[in-house]
């Protein structure tokens, strides 16, 4: 028995019953999801498989188009309706769930709209991002010949053996989003003005399918609660100055979407406008949608599925038993650990590897650069065929020297293998940069992936030695059979007059007492944006300085849209001063003498200066330790300082390659 017992309890949707209480979200996966011909690969197949034996009961997959009229995108993947060899492999995909004994429904799409050039919307609205480019207006007869294909979608869904369709989707300001809102539809004919005519779409797609799949074919829709956006490319942090959709429209959307048929809402928050409630970082709190969730359900009566921070198995339980919501959407966290379910049913929550909201292997990735979405702390995570744990190769010992996040990845790999692993860190601790990076009182998800290391290292019967800088005897005694160095790195020490009477970004978060009333942080990447942060929430005064023309934007570690996105918002929100184009001259007794781009220079005054310029690797051990004789790799920080997503992945590739 456990606790969280109530979270493997069936429910219903419709007539389909659905084993528990935990949904994989959809997500847009990338290049991996489809094979040559445009249909499911192995690998996406053998991706949601894995997680419906996690213990994921009802499985979501990521927007299928249907339109093959108007706005026939490529970025979605093959029309299904079009394609027989699309149906064939989604009837496979669909076979693997049932055999997993999980439930699938597909998710169909109407449209993306002006999220992204040259795709029509409602009316004529700037596009996401390209403010000079307009969304063209959709016609009438357009409006219909959509909804007439997502129909048919739905048709082709039910006979590749979905248990149901999703329609995506009134949130994330696609399509359906915006013919709902009356800050982006502006039409004068059916489908605009009043709510209900605004509805209209979503009323006939669901009217439509229930006639053509039956009424027992469950229908269900991604709905955005509320929107967080006072512009165009413009969120609203409190929501206090709300142009989209405020709550109390949402739950009203919730009641008509109801009445029209739909049989439940899968909801969550946030547009492409505001991107840090739609994909939220770090920085929003677990749990912050319950309260939403909660709202629309007390209203209606169809099951609510909550996604958004949903993480924290407590908050979810605690939602659940008081029937705030019904189910639990997880998206990321689904990534991080396929099964993380299984793994709260049993009450072994310390045994879930945590998402840690970085946005780096799933936005980033999928979004930001065109490459198939995974995850920053688990490589494997939708390439399990492509990069699947490899056995080990004989009876091998690996030293690792390193007690960072590329140390422990590189050791528990090696573990998993069946390697006996050796690990040695210089310090009496482990967790090397990730400890000051979870210091912050925002970032409890990295304190919680150290402790998750440490003792998944203890469980894999890792020999670590702490206290222990290894010279090459001491590696010598080991007998090694491969060494990984992942000996991290240093604060960078530039050349400037006076940088000794700073504090170094990881003082200032180890030594918190350090810092004065008035603050000026050099360097304006991730590590001092994120003390800015924290200064500010205290109510300091605060000031940044970034020789580049932008924060957060330095090298390949640009911090992903939501997550700078949200910074800027809350700088704003609690008068942090950025200096841009901007380097440090000298550091005084007074505090930063700075030069801006026109040449001028200014004190700016401080009680502490905080140097964040960044890192350095540690001095290379590679050379030096050649004539062991045995293969030799460098991971994480030692090839140059980094993400933890860098750490991760260079750490597993390495062991996983021994």
């Amino acid at each position: 028995m456990s606790k969280y017992d109530v979270l493997n309890t069936p429910y219903r949707i419709a007539r389909v019953e659905i084993p528990n209480r935990y949904t994989v979200l959809p997500m847009s996966m990338g290049a991996l999801t489809y094979d040559e011909q445009g249909g499911f690969s192995d690998n996406f197949i053998k991706y949601l498989k894995t997680r419906t034996e996690g213990g994921f009961g009802l499985i979501i997959p990521g927007a299928a188009a249907t339109d093959y009229h108007v706005d026939p995108y490529s970025a979605l993947g093959t029309i299904i309706s079009q394609s027989a060899h699309w149906q064939e492999r989604a009837k496979i995909l669909t076979d693997a769930i049932h055999e997993a004994g999980g439930k699938i429904f597909c998710q169909i799409t109407l449209g993306l709209g002006r999220n992204y050039p040259n795709l029509p919307g409602p009316s004529e609205n700037p596009v996401w991002h390209y403010p000079d480019q307009k969304s063209p207006e959709l016609t009438t007869e357009q409006i219909k010949q959509k909804i007439a294909d997502i129909i048919e979608g739905a048709e082709v869904a039910k006979a590749c053996g979905y248990d149901g369709v999703e329609i995506h989707a009134m949130h994330w300001g696609y399509l359906l989003d915006q013919m709902a809102m009356a800050f982006f539809n502006r039409r004068t004919d059916e489908y605009g003005g009043s709510l209900e005519n605004r509805l209209r779409c979503a009323r006939e797609i669901v009217e439509g399918i229930h006639a053509k799949c039956g009424k027992d074919f469950p229908v269900g829709m991604r709905l955005g609660l509320k929107t967080y956006i006072k512009d165009y490319d413009k969120a609203t942090l409190t929501g206090e100055e709300e142009v989209g959709r405020t709550l109390e429209e949402g739950v009203q959307i919730s009641k008509m979407l109801e009445s029209y048929g739909y049989d439940f809402l899968d909801v969550d928050t946030g547009t492409y406008d505001s991107f840090y409630y739609a994909c939220p970082p770090m920085y929003n709190p677990q749990g912050f949608m319950i309260p939403l969730a909660a709202a629309a359900k007390k209203e209606v009566s169809i099951p609510v599925i909550a996604g958004g921070r949903m993480q924290d198995y407590d908050l979810a339980l605690a939602a659940v038993e008081k029937g705030e919501i019904d189910a639990i959407g997880l998206g990321r966290p689904s990534l991080a650990d396929p099964e993380y379910p299984n793994k709260v049913y049993a009450g072994n929550v310390d045994k879930i590897r945590p998402c840690i909201g970085c946005n780096m292997g799933c936005y980033s990735r999928g979004i930001e650069l065109g490459l198939p979405s995974s995850c920053a702390v688990n490589p494997q995570a939708a390439r399990e065929l492509v990069v699947g744990l490899k056995p080990g190769n004989g009876d091998k010992k690996v030293v690792v020297v390193g007690g960072g996040v590329a140390g422990m990845e590189a050791a528990r790999t090696s573990a998993l293998r069946g390697y006996k692993v050796t690990l040695f860190e210089k310090s009496d601790h482990l967790g090397g940069h990730i400890v000051e990076a979870g210091a912050h009182s925002f970032k409890t998800e990295i304190r919680k992936l150290n402790e998750w290391y440490q003792r998944e290292l203890e469980t894999l019967g890792v020999n670590v030695k702490l206290d222990h800088e290894p010279c090459i005897n001491c590696i010598k005694k080991e007998e090694p059979d491969a060494i990984i160095l992942a000996t991290g790195s240093n604060v960078a020490a530039p050349k400037i007059p006076g940088l000794d009477k700073a504090v170094t970004s990881l003082d200032a978060i180890n030594h918190p007492e350090q810092i004065g009333q008035k603050v000026v942080i050099v360097g304006g990447g991730l590590v001092g944006c994120e003390i800015a942060l924290d200064e500010a929430n205290q109510g300091k005064d605060v000031t940044i300085v970034e020789a580049l023309d932008d924060i957060m934007s330095a090298g390949g570690a640009n911090a992903p849209y939501p997550n700078k996105q949200m910074i800027c918002d809350l700088f704003e929100a609690k008068n942090v001063k950025v200096y841009t184009s901007t380097k440090l001259v000298e550091v005084t007794d007074e505090g930063a003498c700075v030069e801006k781009a026109d040449g001028t220079k200014e004190l700016l005054k401080a009680d502490t200066v905080v140097s964040a310029l960044g890192f350095r690797p540690a001095p290379n051990l590679k050379e030096e330790w050649k004539e062991l004789g045995v293969p030799i790799y460098e991971v994480g920080d030692a090839t140059g300082a980094a993400t933890i997503m860098k750490a991760v992945w260079d750490a597993y590739e390495a062991a996983n390659s021994i």
